[in-house]
């Protein structure tokens, strides 16, 4: 790489990184204000650890050499030892940190499924197993050489066909929204569990957080065209820029249109949500749709993931901040959506049935493989040290209890501020 391209991708890693603590706002918002903390914490807990532990082992299984390996070898380049003694310009580091920003806002997307009852310890237990059975390896499997990755041609191998998952359909939101739900289930309801108890207590919080989200989202997507523009074939960084942008502002409309038509009004929270719903189907086709059916995906996304948000009520699991109605089912969406119009090779693009079969078994394997694993980790971790907080603490706000803050500190009335 150049210097140019070299900086286009630490400008990439700052803006995915940024993302974290965007889905902390956004999160943070939308919880009670006696809880707030507590939520912006498990995000800023999992760049923590998830963080290290990529550095430390994550990078090294996140590749392999076999297609049927379950991962590679988290010694082989044990705290990156090998890459830093043999990076004389940076380019191979500063990818491992770019790498290590997709760990890091997989993790913490998980923890709005169990906003208002979780201990701080035992999801940071959770967060260094979760990251360490399922992302690291599951990213190994999509974009390390693994088996989905390789899954095209060893069913159809003269068809050039292969899973298309650019920036984590796979990998980041059905592998978190998988996650989210079996912790939902593991974690029960909420005290007072009804559609009364979703109240945000901050909706400006929300919105920046949602505005940070989709800022970030042009490095969470474009941040791997780092070849100069028409060179090398890269002639993708224009079209994923629109499609990053239209589909989420397609997918707004969609939302609040919905909304507007089951409730009577649009609201901000629906208008956010809808956003960032275009921003998780967008993630994995962002490259290899046209414009015009990146609208339609847009639409589509946001008035599925309005309706998807309804379940909970209908099936009585208790996501608290909708990651699954909004990550697992629009993940799911955007990446099943290839199938009938990538260019070139979706079915209705003038391919066949080949692009629309891998993307389902990728996208079937990724959700079983995340729920199954996250669902024992999260019971034993009940069974053993507790994972949920007590439920007069539930009621009396986790902030204190947990973290020993308050999220706003008002004086008391007729005392001055000093």
């Amino acid at each position: 790489m150049d210097s140019g391209q070299l900086a286009w991708l630490m400008i990439a890693t700052a803006l995915v990184l940024l993302m974290t603590p965007g889905v902390a706002f956004f999160y943070g918002g939308l919880v009670k204000a006696k809880s707030v903390v507590s939520m912006m914490m498990l995000s800023f807990g999992a760049l923590g650890l998830v963080a290290v532990l990529w550095v430390l082992f994550g990078f090294s299984m996140s590749s392999v050499d076999s297609s049927w390996s379950f991962a590679g070898n988290p010694f082989a380049d044990f705290a990156l030892s090998a890459t830093t003694a043999d990076d004389p310009t940076g380019e191979a580091t500063i990818g491992v940190a770019f790498g290590a920003t997709f760990a890091i806002i997989t993790v913490a997307l998980i923890s709005g499924a169990i906003a208002d009852r979780a201990k701080f310890g035992s999801w940071m237990v959770f967060v260094a197993l979760w990251a360490t059975i399922v992302y690291f390896p599951v990213a190994a499997w999509v974009w390390g050489g693994g088996w989905i990755y390789n899954l095209g041609s060893m069913m159809f191998p003269d068809s050039g066909v292969e899973v298309i998952d650019w920036a984590g359909g796979t990998a980041v939101h059905i592998n978190a929204g998988a996650a989210a739900l079996a912790l939902a289930i593991v974690l029960g309801k909420r005290v007072g569990f009804a559609k009364t108890i979703n109240k945000p207590h901050n909706l400006p919080l929300v919105m920046l957080g949602g505005a940070l989200l989709w800022f970030g989202w042009f490095g969470f997507n474009a941040g791997l065209t780092v070849a100069p523009l028409g060179e090398d074939g890269n002639t993708q960084t224009g079209l994923i820029i629109i499609n990053t942008m239209v589909c989420p502002a397609t997918a707004i409309l969609g939302w609040i249109i919905a909304e507007k038509l089951k409730n009577g009004k649009a609201t901000s929270v629906g208008a956010v949500s809808g956003a960032v719903a275009g921003l998780v189907a967008i993630t994995p086709a962002c490259a290899h749709l046209e414009p015009i059916w990146a609208i339609l995906l847009g639409l589509i996304v946001g008035i599925a993931c309005a309706l998807a948000v309804e379940l909970k009520w209908k099936l009585g699991y208790d996501d608290s901040l909708d990651v699954v109605g909004v990550h697992l089912v629009g993940g799911f969406i955007g990446t099943v959506y290839l199938g009938f119009f990538a260019i070139d090779t979706g079915l209705f693009m003038g391919g066949g049935f080949e692009q629309l079969v891998v993307q389902v078994i990728g996208a079937l394997a990724t959700f079983v493989y995340s729920f199954v694993i996250a669902l024992l980790l999260g019971f034993a971790i009940q069974k053993t040290i507790g994972f949920r907080v007590t439920n007069e603490d539930e009621i009396a706000g986790i902030d204190v209890s947990v973290h020993g803050e308050e999220g706003y500190a008002f004086e008391p009335a007729g005392v001055e501020a000093r």
